[in-house]
């Protein structure tokens, strides 16, 4: 059975350069997301997993792509200072390519994602 996903359950965000060419992050509705009629296109799937306290320095996405957290949580930081946490359920479409782009520390315990490379 399938249903609309609530908005309580999961948050969808973007990871994208702006003018800028500074990383900013914004909540997208899920009006803005692909429905079920309208697939988008992936090259590959990879599960990851990091240990608790890990801490990447600043970079840019890899590519596009869509990754969404299965256990543990994330903190984002920007250039602006600011911090963005996401936890278990929530996804994000990263776009950031250009640029000194976002760090990201796992919180308190491991951390599982899945990571949907797009294609084009």
């Amino acid at each position: 059975m399938e249903g609309p996903v609530s908005e309580e359950v999961m948050k969808f965000y973007r990871l994208f350069s702006g003018p800028d060419n500074k990383t900013h992050i914004e909540e997208l509705p899920l009006s803005a997301l692909p429905t079920i009629d309208s697939s988008q296109s992936a090259v590959a799937v990879f599960f990851r997993g990091y240990p608790a306290g890990y801490f990447l320095d600043w970079h840019p996405a890899p590519r596009r792509q869509w990754v969404v957290l299965m256990k543990g949580e994330v903190e984002f930081g920007l250039e602006d200072g600011s911090t963005h946490k996401l936890s278990p359920g929530d996804a994000f479409l990263a776009e950031d390519l250009t640029g000194k782009g976002h760090t990201a520390r796992v919180g308190p315990e491991p951390l599982f994602w899945i990571v949907v490379p797009l294609a084009g």
